[in-house]
């Protein structure tokens, strides 16, 4: 089996499942333990059995969460149909939200490539009593004297 498009309708062990998605195994099975992917059927034997639908659903999941989804965000778009049913409005809701926070994010980051950069270029690079690299990372350190 060599990629998602490539899958049959054949049934896939969980090695297949990881394989095809990129999704480690562990991975795999610690979604179905917080019940965010569906526990595929089982053989006699007790194996996973997953089929199409839970490779669709597993990829969705991964590249959701490739995005900066949080697990709660993945679930509440499964909920709402997964990547087959989901209403766009609701769908729209969920994004705008993770958009808002990614840009809270990059302006954090921002204000803090600001400072660090301030902070190194008042670095003489000579002993660390005197680095204010050092001063900025740990609070309990005594600013060097002026």
């Amino acid at each position: 089996m060599g990629s998602i498009t490539d899958a049959r309708a054949e049934a896939l062990t969980i090695g297949n499942l990881s394989e095809l998605t990129g999704v480690n195994i562990e991975t795999i099975r610690y979604y179905e333990r917080i019940k965010m992917f569906p526990a595929p059927p089982r053989t006699a034997g007790g194996r996973r059995v997953y089929d199409a639908t839970h490779l669709r659903i597993l990829a969705f999941i991964r590249r959701s969460r490739e995005l900066g989804f949080s697990l709660d965000q993945v679930r509440a778009l499964i909920r709402l149909g997964g990547p087959a049913k989901a209403s766009c409005r609701e769908v729209r809701e969920i994004a705008s939200h993770h958009l808002d926070e990614i840009r809270a994010k990059i302006a954090d980051l921002r204000k803090l490539e600001r400072l660090l950069a301030k902070t190194v270029a008042r670095c003489t690079g000579t002993t660390a009593p005197e680095c204010p690299v050092l001063d900025v990372l740990d609070v309990r350190r005594p600013p060097a004297e002026a």
